[in-house]
């Protein structure tokens, strides 16, 4: 059986951490790369596992690559701290090692929006590549929504990875805040020019395309206030870009 390495980036995960780890407690080892959290995150993880390192933050995809570097195994599986793997996936990712196919799978990840799985609005399946043999991939360096960098074809995986991605409002709006703001830095990095306009225009778009031609409506009151929420997102991504780049 080959061996695999879990590797998860944290910063104040206590309230899902347990059940992240809890999950995937049969790998060959799990790796934590903390940027310095100030609640019980690493205390939690080192019940699970000796390989916790604290660092500083620079961004999603640097910090997913410090966490590879440490990775040993033939095998690396990635998740995020709000995230777990089903008892289904980890028999299937187990037989699909064996095989090896090829180097990188995707899996199809289940989210939740305020207490309910949401399978509408571009939530469902949402193929996610974090499944890879070691040293033949690695992450981007995006500052947010990173992706992982891979040459060759991609299997595919039936069963799905579990995400609690928003508790309730506050974290919807923490979560807004943070993306838009990183968001904002991105778009003002590769030069892309912005206003109040093309805010409005982009969350409009944003909103319509989610609720209505990704059927978001069919996850009810949820739909509707994750497309709200999507849209939000977008507007104040170009807004922030436009004063940030405005002071540069």
């Amino acid at each position: 059986m080959p061996s695999i390495s879990v590797i998860i980036i944290t910063l104040n995960e206590s309230s899902k951490i347990e059940s992240c780890l809890q999950s995937v407690a049969w790998a060959s080892e799990i790796i934590v790369v903390d940027s310095g959290s100030t609640d019980n995150t690493t205390e939690i993880c080192r019940k699970y596992t000796n390989e916790v390192y604290q660092t500083d933050w620079p961004g999603y995809g640097l910090q997913k690559n410090r966490a590879l570097g440490y990775a040993t195994s033939d095998w690396v599986l990635s998740l995020d701290a709000d995230e777990f793997v089903t008892p289904e996936l980890a028999t299937e990712i187990q037989k699909v090692l064996e095989s090896g196919e090829v180097d990188t799978y995707k899996i199809p990840r289940l989210s939740s929006f305020c207490g309910k799985y949401l399978r509408h609005g571009g939530w469902w399946p949402d193929y996610v590549a974090r499944l890879f043999r070691n040293h033949s991939a690695q992450f981007s360096e995006d500052i947010v929504h990173e992706r992982l960098l891979f040459s060759g074809k991609s299997g595919i995986l039936k069963q799905h990875l579990k995400h609690a991605s928003i508790d309730n409002l506050d974290a919807m709006l923490s979560k807004i805040n943070s993306y838009s703001s990183s968001g904002a830095q991105k778009m003002v990095a590769r030069g892309k020019t912005t206003g109040l306009g093309s805010a409005i225009s982009h969350g409009f778009w944003i909103f319509f395309r989610t609720y209505f031609l990704r059927l978001g409506f069919l996850d009810g009151r949820e739909g509707f206030m994750m497309a709200v929420s999507a849209g939000e997102n977008t507007y104040y991504r170009y807004l922030k870009a436009y004063y940030l780049a405005k002071k540069q």
